[in-house]
């Protein structure tokens, strides 16, 4: 599959501090891509330089199969920051600022007024919207011009439930028309639910690009819990079906092996004198994983 984007050993220092640290990344085009990270990992200054706004200290990149440039940025939309607009002009008066600015006919305002759910509101002042709201028109800003690529840095940042929901179901809506989109986040859970494809980084290292279904895979995973937790624990360690016992709260995540079923595991613990009081067979989630791969930096 074609790359859209493609990043080659980038290394960003902000005076003594190295904020990135030979990251390579390759985004392939269509993908829903997660940049994912905790707080401070690199995401929002690896997007500050794929977008031109920082400087990179070290490592290039390059867009549809060439160099960064003015013609590949046209091709791109963005939402970096919190949304910015003029809180006493309406909707469709802050939408024609944006696209002055990125030279788009007005007339490209109602498609994505209407995609966002916003075309009945555009007479509305900003100030009076919600955030999510709010959020919904700065995508629909990044939107102007039918870009090939929309980059989001953490789009449900300080939303409610609602809000959350309605900017997942637009970003799905989105990858839908065929438009690549690269999501930097912290949040496990949205990364597994709207995201074909993530990066994991910490520290400004990459420590896992792939598939969000090679991560999740099909491990072999059991939860279980009983009254005498020290005797569970033993007898976990001492099954050799047990590949690996994992304290989590008041119960152990089990990785058993191969075709081995959670009946079995049970089985083995009774013959040892332990009785399960709670035994779950459970799909591997992205948090599981991502605490795995990040423990160790």
């Amino acid at each position: 599959m074609t790359n859209i984007l493609n990043i080659h050993s980038l290394s960003k220092f902000y005076g003594k501090r190295q904020v990135l640290k030979d990251l390579s990344i390759q985004v392939s085009k269509g993908a829903v891509f997660g940049l994912l990270g905790p707080n401070g990992s690199g995401k929002t200054t690896t997007l500050s330089i794929l977008l031109d706004i920082v400087p990179a200290t070290s490592g290039t990149f390059d867009w549809f199969g060439a160099p960064g440039s003015n013609k590949a940025r046209r091709k791109i939309g963005s939402l970096l920051e919190s949304p910015n607009f003029y809180s006493y002009l309406s909707a469709e008066k802050n939408l024609r600022i944006a696209a002055d600015i990125k030279g788009v006919p007005y007339s490209d305002i109602p498609r994505v007024l209407e995609f966002v759910n916003l075309l009945d509101r555009k007479k509305d002042k900003f100030q009076i919207f919600s955030l999510g709201m709010k959020q919904r028109l700065a995508i629909a800003s990044a939107l102007l011009g039918t870009p090939e690529v929309l980059i989001l840095d953490e789009p449900t940042n300080g939303l409610d439930p609602q809000g959350i929901y309605e900017i997942r179901e637009l970003i799905q809506t989105i990858s839908r028309q065929g438009i690549t989109i690269i999501i930097a986040s912290h949040l496990l859970d949205e990364v597994e639910k709207i995201c074909s494809d993530v990066a994991i980084i910490k520290n400004g290292v990459m420590l896992f690009q792939g598939k969000v279904a090679e991560i999740l895979g099909d491990e072999n995973l059991v939860e279980v819990r009983a009254q005498n937790m020290d005797g569970l624990e033993q007898g976990l360690n001492a099954l050799p079906l047990a590949e690996k016992v994992t304290k989590e709260g008041d119960l152990f995540v089990v990785r058993l092996t191969a075709g081995v079923s959670a009946a079995t595991l049970n089985k083995d613990l009774f013959g040892k004198g332990v009785v399960a009081t709670h035994l779950v067979s459970r799909k591997k989630n992205l948090e599981f994983e991502f605490l795995e791969i990040t423990k160790e930096l």
